[in-house]
This record gives structure tokens, sequence and C-alpha cells, in this order.
């Protein structure tokens, strides 16, 4: 395989690459990281089992998308590939430094992404994924009936095929859709947005593993409030540009919701739990 992302490199770059270091980096789920380089370029690869394909493909489009849209710095793709048994991703390797963090800029650059208002409908041109699970984005005109069906009514349903039934599932997706709808545009978001997703590179911030689509800009703002709360410089950050709605609490405790099925599916535990208790506080 090595040989194959050496020569599609090549081809990228326009000159001959073989990697001379390769170093394997922390890893989640089916995919494996590494970094590799020769005496002249470094750069980040995803290697995955060949039917992982799909899914680095719509990451692609969602880098595509953020690259277009937002003031993020966001790794450029080198190349896209397959061998026999795998696929890889080779993207451009950006040097961290968690030492300069720039929270005040991460949030302005998310809210001047937000602003940009420039779809009429809620979901996306594709499918695409979140972490390994599918996320589907058929269109809607009304972001309470895509949240609560194409978001959390999936989720449950994907419980539910692995014998987790946590509510009846059309009534709760009934009950989410009263409970849901403000004046909202659709707005791009990063769809996994947070503190594990940023970074940052020569103070500029970095994003990673985006799950696009066109939502409630509020869903950004709860993921990043749900597992390792960003500094208050964030929500400074934020607030000059684009402030929250007075109301937005209430929503945010349903949005939250989403992640936690998410990882509910991924790793049950403690995350079923939680979204156990978050279900039933809804109903409630």
């Amino acid at each position: 395989m090595w040989n194959k992302v050496n020569q599609q490199i090549s081809e990228s770059l326009h000159e001959t690459f073989e990697l001379s270091s390769k170093q394997t980096l922390k890893s989640y789920g089916s995919k494996k990281l590494y970094k590799i380089s020769n005496q002249h370029h470094q750069f980040l690869v995803k290697v995955a089992p060949i039917q992982a394909l799909e899914r680095f493909e719509c990451e692609v489009n969602n880098r595509e998308k953020l690259i277009r849209d937002s003031d993020f710095l966001i790794a450029d793709t080198i190349t896209l590939g397959t061998s026999v048994e795998f696929c890889f991703l080779v993207l451009e390797w950006l040097e961290l430094d968690h030492r300069n963090e720039n929270w005040l800029e991460c949030g302005e650059n998310l809210a001047k992404l937000h602003q940009r208002h420039e779809q009429e409908m809620y979901g996306l041109e594709e499918d695409n994924y979140i972490h390994e699970l599918p996320q589907p984005n058929q269109w809607h005109k009304k972001w309470e009936v895509f949240f609560a069906e194409e978001r959390i009514g999936w989720q449950l349903q994907l419980l539910a095929e692995k014998g987790v039934v946590l509510t009846d599932i059309d009534t709760f997706v009934e009950h989410l859709k009263p409970l849901l709808p403000h004046h909202v545009a659709p707005s791009l978001v990063h769809g996994n947005f947070w503190h594990g997703n940023i970074g940052f590179s020569e103070r500029k911030p970095v994003l990673f593993s985006p799950a696009c689509y066109y939502g409630d800009r509020e869903i950004d703002i709860a993921t990043a409030s749900l597992f390792a709360p960003l500094p208050e410089a964030f929500y400074q950050g934020y607030s000059s540009i684009y402030p929250l709605a007075d109301n937005a609490s209430q929503r945010l405790a349903i949005y939250r919701l989403y992640t936690l099925l998410v990882q509910a599916n991924l790793f049950a535990g403690k995350y079923l739990r939680d979204a156990a208790e978050q279900v039933n506080a809804i109903l409630k």
C-alpha cells in the first residue's frame, strides 16, 4: 500500500516522493493515523479498510466546504486512493502548538462561518458521516423536522436495531418538533465541533473531522459545551460577532442529545445512560 501512497503523492506534487520516515499516531475506530515525511515534505495519512472509502470521500467534500466558507485553517487534501484492501487519505501536515492558543479568534471565526446564510433549506446535497456512523442529510424546509427526523430519530433507530430501545421513536420525534421552532436561517455547521477537533497552528485556529451540513448554528455551540467546555475567550469572540438568542438554553440541551446518541451508538456504556436520562428529561 505504501508504494501506492508514494506514487499518488508524487503525482499530486509533480515531483518524486519517497517516504523516509513513518510514525504511527494515536488512532480511533477502524482507521489508523500516520505521519510520513521525506527530506522536504510531511503529511498526515489516514488508513482504513477499503469499505471506508465513501467516508473518506465525504470528509474531503466537507473539508472543501470549510476551506471555501470559513477563516479556519483546514488541512488541504493531497490525495485519496485505494490499494487492494485499504483506502487512504493524505492530508497536509499542520504543526500544532497547544501552548499558543487563540480562542478569541476561534470564536470569531465560527461566528463568521455561521453568518453565511447562503442556503435556504436544511440538510446537504449528500449524506455523510459523523465518526463512523452514517449521517442522513435529506433536504427539509423546516429545521425542527430535519433535526427531529434526520438526527434524533435516525440515531434512536440505530440503537433500536442493536436491541436498545430508549423510547418510542415516532412519539419522541413528534414530541421534539414543537420544542424547536424559532427563526433560524440555515448556517453551514462543522457538525462535530468540540475541543478534540480544534487545534492551533501559529495561533491560527484549525478544525479537524468535519461532519458538515446546513442547520441551526446553535448545534456547534451545544456540542462544544458537552464534553470539555471551551475557554471563556471562545464565547467572547463568538458573541462579539453573532450573539446567541436569550432563549437558546432549552434548545442547546436538546441538541446535546444528538451527540450523546452518537456516542451511545459508538461506545454504549456511560453515554447510553446519559442519553437515556436526557430523553427522559425532554419527555418530562
